[in-house]
């Protein structure tokens, strides 16, 4: 076996961009080229923050596995990510001798992964229900990636669950939901969806929100506010305005839950040919992915009113829904758990390294 680095050789880049391609059916491959080789190439917009370097493994000179590692400025971990393998554990082998090798060269004391670049980009490792193509947003793989991980000294760092709902139509009532709703409608805050008008000051307000109550998050690194912005800004495109709430407090936001049609892999390498389905998927949504919640400490108890906004909406359309990717230990995990029928599993892993001091 080989490995080459991506850097300065076309090849070995053309190869590490098209080996999904080899691994993934067309309907479960969820990385967006355009985005992975800007990364490759350092143009991407969060390429500022970070170091990224690239390698492709060649098994009898044929593209078999892959893997970058990411370098943050004084930061003794480092970051693996972009990691996809064929299923041979001697391949799966080799490539981790060879992070490693880079890594204890570079002097780094830990390992963790998957982390493709960022905490704003894709983390995590998916490790079941492999029975059903990727949700939007899903930190998406190879069923047997999990073992070899583990196989090659990982421990599990962090997990997290996404929960799927049963559809609800307007016959449902939760009334522990409501009353919080009520109670909080009642005491000034209101609850509401942002509109295309609005978004650019929405989204805003969602970073500052999000930097606030984020940053103790494994992995997190802080970027500017016009940054975060701009990675965001295509969610304009996608989102039903609907399913998403914000709530104010003394006119201040003070929490948000976003949610978005659930539209598989269409919106990753988007081309013409596709936009129709996705129109159609925007229109008539079967099922909603909601994304992202938060809401600030000195407000407890708002994220069941905002819940319940939510549950509002979804009473309208009878579609299904995913609660994604709740960290172990949040409340977000828990929110109507009497109408979840399927729990789905990620995990960030780890390995120390005993290393000389970092160079």
């Amino acid at each position: 076996m080989e490995i080459v680095s991506t850097h300065n050789n076309k090849k070995a880049m053309r190869d590490f961009l098209s080996l999904p391609k080899k691994l993934y059916s067309r309907g479960d491959n969820t990385e967006d080229m355009s985005d992975m080789k800007k990364f490759l190439l350092g143009e991407h917009l969060l390429s500022k923050y970070f170091t990224l370097d690239s390698f492709i493994i060649y098994n009898n000179v044929k593209p078999a596995a892959r893997f970058a590692i990411t370098i943050y400025p004084n930061d003794s971990t480092a970051y693996l990510g972009f990691y996809e393998c064929e299923d041979n554990p001697d391949t799966a082998a080799f490539l981790f001798s060879q992070a490693e090798k880079y890594c204890r060269d570079k002097g780094f004391s830990r390992i963790i992964g998957p982390v493709d670049g960022s905490f704003w980009q894709k983390y995590r490792l998916k490790i079941n229900l492999f029975d059903e193509p990727p949700y939007t947003g899903e930190p998406y793989n190879k069923p047997y990636y999990f073992g070899q991980f583990k196989s090659n000294g990982f421990d599990v760092a962090e997990h997290y669950i996404s929960n799927r709902f049963r559809a609800v139509d307007e016959t449902y009532e939760n009334e522990k939901y409501s009353q919080r709703y009520e109670e909080f409608l009642s005491r000034g805050y209101r609850i509401e969806s942002p509109t295309a008008d609005n978004f650019d000051i929405t989204i805003g307000a969602v970073y500052d929100m999000i930097t606030a109550l984020y940053s103790d998050f494994p992995i997190y690194k802080n970027i500017s506010k016009d940054d975060f912005c701009r990675v965001y800004a295509s969610y304009k495109q996608i989102m039903d305005m609907s399913m998403t709430k914000i709530a104010y407090y003394n006119d201040k936001p003070v929490g948000f839950y976003i949610s978005i049609p659930d539209y598989g892999n269409l919106v990753y390498n988007i081309t013409p040919l596709k936009l129709p389905a996705i129109m159609a998927k925007k229109n008539k949504p079967e099922r909603y992915v909601m994304l992202y919640m938060c809401v600030m400490p000195e407000h407890r108890g708002l994220g069941k009113a905002l819940v319940y906004a939510i549950m509002r909406e979804l009473t309208k359309n009878h579609c299904t829904s995913i609660g994604a990717l709740a960290r172990d230990g949040k409340v977000t995990g828990t929110y109507v758990s009497e109408e979840v029928n399927a729990v789905y599993e990620y995990v960030l892993l780890k390995k120390e390294l005993e290393t000389e001091k970092r160079k």
